[in-house]
């Protein structure tokens, strides 16, 4: 059988490839036209939206909380200053998953239920976004390392440094000078929208004696920066700063010297000891004892060390003897009825009926010897 040869018609083959090339041709260049009215869409006409989107995630505005005044006696011993420590804060815009990172971060430090309740109420407070929160007050040096280490799988935790209260003298002063501790829910809400961006940085207030009266003039007030951050949520430089303003510094009449020897006075009892100078009022020496260490409340007492004071119902450290004493009660009846017996108003069989209320001539609402059960 004779073999077939099929010329090849190369003109049709040429102008087959030719098609098919300008068909590939108008799709690449379809393509590419699209992608260029996307660039220029992104970098003209949305330029000014994606540049404010880009600076909020790397330019950040946060509070600068000021350093609180210190409280020193006549004789410029410290009463209660300011030390550094380290705390663990979170930007909450940064953690992909905290449900699983506060998990994560639980095996390798100690969080208590307290301190999470704590955080939980501080992000729900927070004003500014991508500001830090703080988790756990006073690292060790061995949970500072083991953060840094793990630091890879907790994005927006970060370990920051932080001023807070210190008392030297520790129980002398625990009812006169008092003792800060953390803004609560309630403090928080009756605050004024000025006194909340003043304390935009700040989680401590004064709760107690000299740092609840002088607080006004004790904290000072807040600064304001803007920062560059890395996506990790660390500041790499600073852009912009308003220095805080210090709070203002407070000498007290007390001499520490003579605190200390009316502590040492009252020995084992309890009671109160307040000094006056004559010439001026001012109070030299005021102590209660018992007394309690005001530094517990500072960055959060514990349960356990709360139990301790509130359970203590002989010694009752927490009451003021000083300032606040025990209600006379019947304790004055046996001087008003000597009173009565020296002036002859009364005799030694005087007697009085007492139905339980007391009624004025003339008035027909009665006054009760005891409250009414509600």
């Amino acid at each position: 059988m004779a073999e077939k040869w099929q010329v090849k018609d190369h003109e049709s083959e040429r102008q087959l490839v030719n098609r098919r090339l300008l068909v590939a041709g108008m799709v690449v260049g379809f393509l590419l036209l699209a992608l260029v009215i996307n660039l220029v869409n992104l970098q003209v006409y949305k330029n000014d939206y994606f540049s404010a989107r880009s600076d909020d995630n790397r330019l950040q505005s946060q509070f600068v909380p000021p350093t609180r005044g210190l409280i020193t006696d006549r004789n410029g011993v410290l009463l209660a200053d300011n030390q550094p420590i380290f705390n663990l804060t979170v930007v909450r815009e940064l953690a992909r998953d905290m449900d699983a990172s506060l998990e994560y971060l639980s095996s390798i430090i100690v969080l208590t239920e307290n301190e999470l309740e704590q955080f939980e109420n501080r992000l729900k407070r927070r004003r500014v976004p991508h500001s830090s929160v703080l988790l756990r007050y006073h690292l060790s040096e061995h949970e500072m390392a083991r953060i840094a280490v793990a630091q890879h799988r907790l994005p927006g935790f970060s370990i920051e440094a932080q001023l807070v209260r210190h008392y030297p003298l520790e129980h002398l002063t625990a009812h006169s000078v008092g003792y800060v501790s953390e803004i609560n829910k309630d403090e928080f809400d009756r605050m004024s929208e000025q006194d909340k961006e003043n304390y935009g940085g700040t989680n401590h207030i004064g709760k107690t004696g000299i740092e609840k009266t002088y607080e006004q003039f004790l904290h000072g007030k807040v600064g304001y920066e803007t920062v560059e951050k890395n996506n990790r949520g660390q500041v790499m430089r600073v852009l912009d700063r308003t220095d805080p303003v210090a709070g203002s510094n407070i000498s007290l009449h007390m001499d520490s010297r003579l605190q200390i020897a009316a502590e040492k006075a009252l020995g084992d009892f309890r009671g109160a000891v307040v000094a006056i100078e004559p010439e001026t009022g001012g109070i030299l020496a005021m102590i209660s004892r018992p007394g309690f260490d005001p530094n517990l409340f500072v960055t959060g007492i514990s349960n356990k060390d709360f139990g301790v004071l509130v359970t203590d119902e002989l010694n009752t450290p927490l009451f003021d003897r000083a300032t606040n004493p025990y209600p006379p009660g019947s304790t004055i009846k046996p001087f008003l009825g000597l009173g009565g017996l020296h002036h002859e108003l009364i005799d030694y069989d005087f007697t009085i009926e007492d139905p339980g209320y007391f009624r004025l001539p003339g008035v027909r609402y009665r006054w009760n010897d005891t409250p009414l059960e509600q």
